[in-house]
């Protein structure tokens, strides 16, 4: 058994739609072919991945679709010894599509309370789509506290939406008793993940543009504010320019307690056990380094939870 199976694990940066597999696809749109299928999962750059992100939301058709997917996802987390999850909902993206939120939870819910794995649900808004949007996903994230959401958060495209907007949102979050966090400094400069920080983010998702300011890597040690670190996400959605230039290394070795994730494992075609295995064989983190960095995935939760 290799190491990267034994660690106890959690992920704390993990999309429900993003799960999605092309296998998974094939159940989900049983009209779309293999072909097909495989050539949408094919990208090379962040507007090809949000074509590819659109096209499989769309294909969740119905709360059993949300099911469905979700019964996949925790059956993968569990095959790796992932014993707590953090799931991203995108529920953004379910009032984009116009359906109903509360019956889409509900059954993405019952499928978390029959799995071995814990989970606790992030609820995310388009940050592109506005702070109106952001207040609608906000006030449904308020009205699950105690009842599996724990946290809420804001994706999308940085540029488009400056986290300027967000200030009354997250003030609303935060008092109906909701963890905060933020995807920054993914496409977007360090400027980004600072005006996340002034928002109240806890955790940042990504961040790795914090390499480029020495302020800001000093003010991630000091607070300790963890980096929800994806590699094989930045790689694919062309955030880094090669593997071997992502800053993971750089980070930790500043001392910024950062986690690693899958982001949106079927799109990427990675799992957890994978990203364990490309931070030993790509960037020579020791046997004692990746025990720490999982040992922070449970220490950073918005949850609470030990390792068995």
């Amino acid at each position: 058994m290799s190491l990267y199976h034994e660690l106890p694990k959690a992920e704390l940066h993990l999309h429900l739609e993003g799960s999605v597999t092309p296998e998974t696809m094939q159940e989900l749109a049983p009209e779309a072919s293999a072909d097909e299928i495989r050539d949408r999962f094919r990208f090379c750059n962040f507007a090809g991945f949000l074509d590819c992100f659109k096209w499989v939301v769309e294909r969740l058709r119905s709360a059993e679709g949300y099911a469905l997917a979700t019964r996949r996802l925790l059956e993968a987390l569990a095959r790796q010894n992932v014993s707590y999850a953090e799931v991203t909902l995108s529920a953004g993206v379910v009032l984009w599509k116009q359906q109903d939120f509360a019956t889409i939870y509900d059954a993405v819910q019952r499928e978390a309370l029959q799995s071995p794995v814990q989970v606790q649900w992030n609820l995310d808004a388009i940050r592109h789509f506005g702070a109106e949007h952001a207040m609608q996903v906000a006030e449904l994230a308020a009205e699950r506290v105690g009842q599996g959401v724990v946290s809420f958060g804001i994706g999308g495209d940085e540029q488009r939406g400056p986290a300027g907007w967000f200030g009354d949102v997250y003030h609303f979050a935060r008092a109906q008793g909701l963890r905060l966090t933020a995807h920054a400094g993914e496409t977007a400069g360090p400027e980004s993940v600072w005006d996340a920080l002034l928002l109240g983010a806890e955790r940042i998702g990504h961040g790795i543009r914090a390499a480029e300011d020495a302020e800001l890597l000093r003010h991630l040690c000091s607070h300790d504010i963890p980096l929800e670190i994806c590699i094989s996400s930045n790689v694919a959605t062309g955030a880094v320019r090669s593997l071997e230039a992502h800053p993971v290394r750089r980070l930790y070795d500043a001392g910024v307690p950062i986690v690693l994730n899958t982001d949106d494992p079927g799109l990427f075609s990675t799992t957890l056990e994978r990203e364990y295995e490309i931070a030993a064989n790509t960037f020579g983190f020791s046997e004692s380094e990746l025990r720490q960095i999982a040992a922070n995935a449970f220490r950073y939760a918005f949850r609470a939870k030990t390792p068995a």
